[in-house]
């Protein structure tokens, strides 16, 4: 059995796709929603979800909470005196949900898809297939969250639909994609997002406001820390949702038998979280203008996730967008809904035989350099991006790289994974050497060449023209690795993506075509097929898809109209 998974910050929750539909599935306590949350106790006892919960503040130092933030790190949480990585606490909530479906259905699920947030870097992505197999699971896919909330919007109507913009703003984690549906196709155009932004912080907001008005003679300062963190969590969480419907809200707690309370008001609420809000616009701006889209273009800002409930979110998205944003889609629900007709679409079900989705790479992907500076220094450690960050999947780009010393004998290419001009603050994905012969700098090229996946296979090929020296290097987790028939069918469908845009036979054509007509032509009009035959070259260079579309069709129109005022 397929399932789909939303593993959230917050909760957690666990579709299947049954009877031509998504259906979400209920806990032990008949709630769709499990907190993500796990406590041990020091007999070895596991509690998970709202039991787990219960215990935080009592047992802080034996119960986890929010560790999908440490996903892909080396941090841990210690219960029970034992330590536990993010995939391993993860897993326990996993196993939690594969029971839930276990009750519900009469048999135990053997797959799933994962949900992810779209700006997961690859050491995150691979950590969460880790807790999925920790808890038994084969991982069919990994889907970005807000492209499964698409799917949960898109499949209400079935219809097509103008770019709309999914805003998921969860519990710990800020997801921006755009997207479009058209023949039956979910295309999303980028992503973008903050992985440190979410319900946790306006808590965190909110309890470092309330502090010092609820409890001005110290009484917090006897506890310790993790037991004071915890009470004031729940306080904040409680009083958030409580201004969610009002405009004044208690913020309460007990210390040693004495209630502490401060009523907050919603423009306090406002207020404490003003830094917080003005994060949200940042990746906005960045995922509309990755993929030209103007704001004002879009047909819908749909919400997801748990945040969005709040009402100085939903104010800050009217300001930025200028109209009131749609919550067709039950925000909580969506996710792992989307990821259960992704499930559905994976196990090839016949009601869903007519939709297919496009994703993007949600991060650069590109190479280590050194470039020369003005004074004849070399500046080392320096990005090169050659798949660009929301460049649709999957994608294949090649460039070129030349030797910088004299008698150079190889190069070295690291390969690495972010935004940042240097390296060091991106994510190492591996490395590979390629001999060349010695020349003077600069004589020797190397040509690079990304493929890369939906699945988040990178396959890197260096080809050295001057004597024909080829490298491969396939970068794939060690304890992810799919198996041989699988790993070689993916390498096969990247392969038939190897090829520059200007090898593309209507590319060739085209280009063919623009030439005899330049040939054909003298004086004026011969410049001005020149310079459309140039934009054309200039958009193949680019290699993007979109760009090439539409600068062929604007050549072709250019040729047919000149073939139309042929005096033959």
């Amino acid at each position: 059995m397929l399932i789909g998974i939303d593993l959230g910050t917050t909760n957690s929750a666990v579709a299947i796709w049954r009877d031509g539909a998504a259906e979400l599935v209920p806990n032990a306590l008949g709630q769709p929603l499990t907190p993500s949350a796990v406590s041990i106790g020091r007999d070895g006892q596991v509690w998970v979800g709202t039991p787990a919960l219960d215990r935080l503040a009592t047992h802080p130092q034996d119960t986890a909470t929010s560790f999908k933030r440490m996903m892909g790190t080396q941090r841990s949480a210690t219960l029970a005196g034992r330590d536990y990585k993010a995939e391993d606490l993860s897993a326990i909530v996993l196993e939690a949900l594969v029971r839930d479906v276990e009750a519900l259905c009469g048999a135990k699920p053997t797959e799933a898809v994962i949900t992810v947030p779209a700006y997961f870097n690859d050491r995150q992505r691979k950590a969460t297939r880790r807790a999925g197999e920790l808890a038994g699971l084969t991982v069919r896919r990994l889907i970005n969250e807000p492209t499964a909330a698409a799917l949960a919007f898109g499949l209400q109507d079935k219809g097509d639909r103008e770019p709309f913009l999914v805003f998921d703003l969860g519990g710990g984690t800020f997801d921006i994609s755009v997207v479009e549906m058209f023949d039956g196709i979910v295309e999303v155009r980028a992503s973008a997002g903050d992985n440190r932004l979410g319900g946790d912080d306006f808590d965190d907001a909110l309890a470092a406001f309330a502090r010092p008005r609820l409890d001005p003679d110290g009484l917090l300062e006897r506890l310790p820390e993790d037991r004071r963190q915890a009470l004031l969590k729940r306080a904040a969480e409680a009083c958030r949702k409580a201004l969610s419907t009002a405009g004044e809200a208690e913020f309460a707690l007990t210390v040693e038998d004495t209630r502490l309370s401060t009523a907050v008001s919603e423009a306090d609420f406002e207020a404490a979280c003003e830094p917080l809000v003005r994060r949200l616009r940042d990746p906005v701006v960045r995922a509309l203008r990755d993929c030209a889209i103007d704001a004002a273009a879009l047909s819908d800002i749909v919400l997801v996730g748990g945040a969005t409930r709040m009402p100085v979110v939903r104010k800050a998205i009217t300001r930025l967008f200028g109209r009131f944003p749609n919550a067709s889609v039950h925000p909580d629900h969506a996710v792992a809904l989307g990821a259960s007709i992704q499930a559905g679409l994976a196990g090839r079900d016949a009601a869903l035989e007519e939709i297919r989705i496009t994703d993007v790479c949600p991060f650069t992907l590109g190479v280590e350099v050194a470039e020369q500076d003005r004074y004849g220094g070399l500046q080392r450690g320096l990005f090169s991006p050659i798949i660009e960050r929301n460049t649709p999947v999957p994608v294949s780009r090649v460039s070129t790289y030349h030797t910088m010393g004299d008698g150079q004998k190889q190069i070295e290419f690291g390969i690495y994974q972010g935004e940042a001009r240097e390296v060091s603050g991106n994510v190492r994905l591996g490395q590979l050497v390629v001999p060349v012969p010695p020349r003077p700098a600069g004589e020797v090229s190397a040509e690079v060449r990304f493929s890369y996946d939906s699945s988040g296979l990178l396959e890197v090929d260096v080809h050295v023209p001057l004597n024909g020296t080829t490298r491969n290097l396939v970068i794939v987790d060690e304890e992810d690795r799919p198996k041989p028939k699988e790993l070689e069918a993916r390498r096969a469908a990247l392969a038939r993506l190897k090829f520059h845009p200007r090898e593309d036979a209507r590319h060739v054509a085209i280009m063919a075509r623009a030439e005899r007509c330049y040939e054909d032509h003298v004086g004026e009009l011969r410049q001005l097929i020149g310079g459309w035959i140039t934009e054309f070259a200039g958009a193949l260079d680019t290699q993007d898809p979109r760009r090439i579309a539409d600068a062929r069709d604007v050549l072709v129109a250019h040729l047919d109209e000149l073939d139309r005022v042929s005096p033959l």
